[in-house]
C-alpha cells in the first residue's frame, strides 16, 4: 500500500558521529512528502535507509508494518523507485535504457512509461527512434533528458514508493517544467519522498518535513 513509518530512528556512518537523530515520520499511502534542509542535515541518508543501502543504528523502519530488515533486500526494492540528481545511463538504446529495470516490459508499456515521463516525444524526434543508442553515461543527451528518461525508467518498474532526490536542482526552467509536469503524472496515487531545495518542487506536497543536523524541526503544509 505504501505506508511508510519511521520510528525513533537514529544512524551513524562513523561511530561516536550521529547523522539522524530520533527522527519519527509516519506517511500514510499516495502521501507526497517533501524533505527540506541545508546540505548535510540528513535528507538522502533518510531514504538511503529507506532503500536499505544501510541499517539504522537502533529504531526501526517499516513498509505497510513489516520491519523492513525482516523481508528480502529484492523484495522491498521491487517496491521502490529512485530518480537521483545524476541519474546513471548507458550505452545502449533508449528502449534497453528504459527496460534497464524490467528487462521482460512489453512495448506498449515502455511506451507508456516514456509518454509518463515525458521523453516520449523527444525519442520519436530521433533518427532512431527507441533505437538510438545515447553513448557512454548517456552523453548525447542534455541534463533535462536524462532526467525524464530515468523517471521513465523508474515508472515502468511501477514502484509503490518513489524517491526523488534533487531530481530538478540543474536543470533550466523548460526541462523542469516538464519534469515537474511528469513528477505530476509519476506521483499520482504513489507514495513518494522528494528532496529539494526548489520552492516550485514543494508547494504541492502534502507534507514538508525540514531536517536540521540530523533531527525534524518541523512538519507542515
Amino acid at each position: 500500500q505504501g505506508h511508510v513509518k519511521f520510528d525513533h530512528v537514529h544512524f551513524e556512518y562513523i561511530a561516536g558521529e550521529p547523522v539522524l537523530k530520533d527522527v519519527c515520520l509516519e506517511v500514510q499511502p499516495g502521501q507526497m512528502v517533501a524533505l527540506v534542509g541545508h546540505t548535510g542535515c540528513g535528507k538522502t541518508t533518510l531514504t538511503s535507509l529507506l532503500m536499505r543501502y544501510f541499517d539504522v543504528k537502533s529504531g526501526s523502519i517499516s513498509v505497510d508494518g513489516y520491519d523492513i530488515r525482516d523481508v528480502k533486500l529484492d523484495s522491498l526494492r521491487r517496491q521502490l523507485g529512485q530518480v537521483l540528481q545524476d541519474s546513471v545511463l548507458f550505452n545502449m538504446s533508449l528502449r534497453d535504457n528504459l527496460r534497464y529495470g524490467r528487462r521482460d516490459a512489453p512495448m506498449a508499456e515502455v511506451i507508456e512509461a516514456a509518454r509518463v515521463g515525458e521523453i516520449h516525444e523527444f525519442i520519436m524526434r530521433t533518427a532512431d527512434g527507441y533505437d538510438t543508442k545515447v553513448g557512454d553515461d548517456g552523453i548525447k543527451l542534455s541534463v533535462g533528458e536524462k532526467q525524464r528518461l530515468a523517471t521513465a525508467r523508474a515508472v515502468l518498474t511501477n514502484p509503490r514508493v518513489m524517491i526523488l532526490d534533487e531530481a530538478t536542482s540543474s536543470l533550466d526552467s523548460l526541462s523542469e517544467a516538464l519534469i515537474q509536469k511528469a513528477m505530476a503524472n509519476v506521483l499520482k496515487g504513489r507514495t513518494s519522498f522528494v528532496i529539494a531545495h526548489r520552492l516550485s518542487t514543494i508547494v504541492n506536497a502534502d507534507l514538508i518535513v525540514v531536517m536540521d543536523q540530523g533531527e525534524i524541526v518541523e512538519k507542515g503544509s
